[in-house]
């Protein structure tokens, strides 16, 4: 059975007038595991954020010591109160765990039904029964290549109650516009759900009358990468470095002339410069087994710097120039990433006239590694 990598991205609304979001979303990577956590907080702010935190935190540590779903609710709702006058819970529930080879088991308690998108299929079908007291659906299916599932709070079915709709944005129409924008080519996770969002916004006329989040969920093949930078310290590592590229299984990325010079030697190829297709951005290179090939720091940093826009919109850099190709190549390929990365320092780096963000390259490296791993991404970093 091939093995999956599952990429996950969430994004919240909070109610008009109120400083925090009364959801919560944990997710929590494990050895062969992923847990997913969507809690609810009832009503809204401050109380709300906090008993959604509570179970989120509850939920998701619990599963991953191993305690079963039984105990896990049955804290839950020994834990926190229940509400006297609406006898409901003040805090509900959604988790997902999906293993390496897209195994998942999910577990709905009083949140609106995960949206799959599997060959044409919206609903999970799922099987209910009592714990503690309480009515929660569970649900074993297998994922495969290219499935995309939504987690979702009740203020997103909520949109435009009383406003621009009179029911709300009803569940099917939520899982037909997902369908839409998930077939839509260059739509990484985090669009997907800003997108949703929005339209949430909009039909909330701009003042979300109810928090609500969005947890996207894709589930794709793993794709390593190895990215050379920078010199070695020690002139004879260079064989070492050439040797690991060579027999590396994936794809390969070579940032910075003097690593690009010091392969193409130790290859016997010809590194072969391309045209400008920014101005602002130094031209890419050509040598024959690499994917791609670019000019050093400057160009990293403005890698770093469309990794870092897309925390807020959710675009996918879509340019030619090197510093896109390599923004995007990281975002929507890469699942793996190894820097092989050269600690002899270009006097040219010290110049103090330089900006402050064209700092040191492990420095940059580092910046990345942590956006990188933010989003999931396994990465290891050789020093040499």
């Amino acid at each position: 059975m091939n093995e999956l990598f599952v990429e996950v991205a969430n994004g919240s609304l909070t109610k008009f007038g109120e400083e925090l979001c009364g959801d919560k979303v944990e997710v929590v990577r494990g050895k062969d595991t992923v847990t997913i956590v969507l809690a609810d907080g009832l009503g809204s702010g401050v109380k709300a954020n906090i008993l959604a935190t509570l179970t989120a935190k509850i939920a998701a540590t619990m599963r991953s010591k191993g305690a079963s779903i039984d105990e896990v609710v049955t804290t839950i709702i020994q834990t926190l109160p229940t509400c006297k006058v609406r006898q409901l819970a003040y805090s509900t529930l959604s988790l997902l765990e999906i293993d390496r080879f897209g195994q998942a088991y999910l577990v709905e308690f009083d949140n609106p039904p995960v949206i799959l998108l599997h060959q044409e299929q919206h609903q999970v079908q799922s099987q209910s029964r009592e714990v503690a007291g309480r009515l929660v659906r569970e649900s074993r299916f297998q994922l495969a290549e290219g499935d995309f599932l939504a987690l979702i709070s009740d203020g997103v079915v909520h949109a435009g109650v009383g406003a621009v709709l009179n029911l709300g944005w009803q569940w099917q129409n939520v899982a037909d516009y997902l369908e839409r924008m998930v077939k839509a080519e260059r739509r990484s996770v985090g669009r997907v759900v800003r997108d949703l969002l929005d339209v949430c916004e909009n039909l909330y006329q701009f003042r979300p009358g109810d928090d609500a989040t969005v947890v996207g969920v894709s589930v794709r093949r793993p794709v390593k990468v190895c990215l050379f930078t920078g010199p070695p310290m020690d002139p004879k590592d260079d064989e070492v470095i050439c040797r690991r590229l060579a027999e590396f299984d994936g794809i390969k990325v070579v940032c910075g002339g003097t690593a690009a010079n010091i392969l193409a030697r130790c290859w016997g190829k010809e590194a072969r410069m391309e045209e400008y297709i920014d101005e602002d951005i130094p031209p890419t290179a050509v040598i024959e087994g690499i994917d791609l090939v670019t000019e050093g720091i400057l160009t990293l940093n403005r890698a770093v710097e469309m990794i870092h826009r897309t925390d807020s919109d959710g675009r996918i850099p879509n340019g030619r120039d090197g510093a896109s190709r390599l923004a995007r190549l990281l975002l929507e390929d890469c699942t793996e990433l190894t820097v092989l990365l050269g600690q002899r320092i270009n006097p040219a780096h010290l110049n103090p006239q330089l900006p402050v963000r064209l700092g040191p390259k492990v420095q940059v490296i580092g910046e990345l590694v942590e956006l990188l791993q933010k989003r999931g991404k396994q990465v290891r970093v050789e020093y040499f």
